[in-house]
């Protein structure tokens, strides 16, 4: 079977299930659904980790998440020119995919992005979209959840797991974390299903993130979110 290659994950509180693939949004109290969305960047969609992540949704379903697909692997996506007019109109200026995906990710509570390695590092558009989708969204993304996973044949998966997760970690998002570097290994269609350890890990991500995503639900509810300070601009060249 053909798989989609989920590069992007959100949840939303007090959202429809994960088995409605309509959006439908309830009034919801204590354990509530949540809502979620895929951003698929791989430009060939066969990859096998690919599988095991789609396979991921059962878990999340029965947390239950709902997950959307937002296929942007053959789009044409330029990277960021530093021209700041995010700053002005509150969105980029390049008005594609990153912006469609900008509405969607202010709405959901958690945040998985996947990539295959290339020479120890992510997929080059992956890398523009999310350098312009970070930069030109300037809502609050303190307590989103975010996850990364990465694949390759062999070698890099460290490094590209680093280089995902910083997104996350300059924008006050907690990060979710496996019994393992959320990796796995595989180059044609179906060989990352003989990783059985990349398996479990992938399995144990997805309980963990959507455990987390509660947990800050509810803790939002009853103590908010954290104070926080104005922001001290420090530059090493005065």
């Amino acid at each position: 079977k053909k798989w989609d290659t989920p590069l992007f994950t959100g949840v939303s509180y007090n959202s429809s299930p994960l088995c409605d693939i309509h959006r439908r949004r309830h009034n919801l109290t204590g354990r509530n659904g949540y809502e979620g969305f895929n951003d698929q960047r791989k430009p060939s969609q066969k990859w096998k980790y690919v599988y095991r992540f789609r396979r991921n949704g059962k878990d999340f379903c029965a947390g239950r998440n709902r997950d959307r697909n937002l296929h942007v692997g053959n789009k044409d996506i330029r990277g960021c020119i530093a021209c700041h007019s995010c700053m002005e109109k509150g969105k980029c200026t390049f008005d594609d995919i990153v912006n469609e995906a900008a509405t969607k990710f202010e709405e959901s509570d958690g945040l998985v992005v996947a990539s295959p390695v290339y020479y120890a590092s992510a997929n080059a558009t992956l890398i523009a979209f999310l350098d312009r989708l970070f930069y030109s969204t300037g809502f609050d993304k303190t307590m989103k959840v975010g996850a990364s996973v990465v694949a390759a044949r062999r070698g890099g998966l460290s490094a590209t797991f680093d280089e995902l997760n910083k997104y996350f970690t300059i924008s006050g998002m907690p990060v979710a974390s496996s019994q393992y570097w959320n990796s796995i290994h595989g180059r044609e269609q179906g060989e990352a299903m003989q990783d059985e350890e990349g398996l479990q890990t992938m399995r144990t991500l997805a309980r963990n993130m959507s455990f987390l995503i509660k947990s800050i639900a509810l803790g939002k509810e009853k103590y908010g979110l954290p104070e926080k300070e104005p922001f001290v601009h420090t530059n090493f060249i005065r």
